[in-house]
């Protein structure tokens, strides 16, 4: 079995990065995987103190099919964001600063227009979304930080069986794998891998949910992924989530072993 594609979404529900290698942590997240979210306006989400909370919380594929049309571009080196996207003015800003990430929030809730839900502050003046980070903390939606894969084979097996092609990044894994029979990895759920020179352990089947509907290049929902994973196949599951036990380097074109 061979790693073919290696992603990271540095802004929950934003552009995927792909990447060529990459330093698994132990109980962690590829580094800077969901490490940015815009915070909708009607959430109580304490950046100095923060918890797991569901994705509809957030600016999301599942609730904002719109935000796949932003082109983002994160800049781990100086901490700098680009969006961009089809009429409005681009931007770059650091996420280091507070004036960066208003800067950042404010673009991003102007992009979502009605999209856009405002709560109330302390004070009682109106909150818009925002744009944070939370050192420490993973924008994902597992409450246990880990990784996803996605078995390439058993893409395969649900495009046959709608009889059309789906972007492999409609589902927002980290790694994608070839060389193995489609659905054979649900059989890891309770097992350890080998992935490069990192050692994970599967925890759960990966739930698909209404995200997957969007094509990524219109924005619009297209495809009713769960349901027809469904009516074809019995559940609604595509890929499967680790923990990272071991930590270390892993690259595509390194090969995946169970234990």
């Amino acid at each position: 079995m061979r790693i073919e594609r290696i992603y990271r979404y540095p802004v929950k529900g934003l552009t995927a990065e792909s990447l060529e290698e990459v330093a698994l942590t132990e109980g962690q997240t590829l580094p800077h995987d969901r490490r940015f979210a815009l915070v909708q306006g009607d959430t109580e989400f304490d950046a100095a103190s923060p918890r797991f909370l569901p994705k509809q919380n957030f600016a999301c594929m599942m609730k904002n099919a719109k935000v796949v049309l932003v082109r983002a571009a994160f800049d781990p080196h100086d901490g700098t964001l680009s969006l961009a996207a089809a009429g409005h003015v681009p931007m770059v800003a650091p996420t280091r600063t507070a004036a960066g990430r208003d800067a950042l929030g404010a673009w991003l809730t102007a992009f979502l227009g009605e999209e856009a839900r405002y709560g109330t502050a302390a004070d009682g003046s109106p909150r818009a979304p925002w744009f944070t980070e939370a050192p420490g903390h993973a924008f994902t939606d597992q409450v246990k930080k880990g990784v996803s894969i996605i078995n390439l084979a058993s893409l395969a097996a649900v495009e046959q069986a709608l009889g059309r092609q789906l972007d492999p990044l409609r589902f927002r894994a980290n790694f994608y794998i070839s060389g193995l029979a489609p659905w054979a990895e649900f059989g890891w759920v309770g097992q350890e891998l080998l992935l490069g020179g990192a050692r994970l352990s599967v925890f759960k089947r990966t739930v698909r949910c209404p995200a997957t509907q969007v094509d990524l290049a219109t924005g619009e929902r297209d495809c009713d992924v769960p349901r027809l994973l469904q009516e074809h196949f019995g559940h609604k599951d595509l890929g499967v989530h680790a923990a990272v036990l071991e930590g270390g380097r892993v690259a595509v074109g390194d090969a995946l072993e169970p234990v």
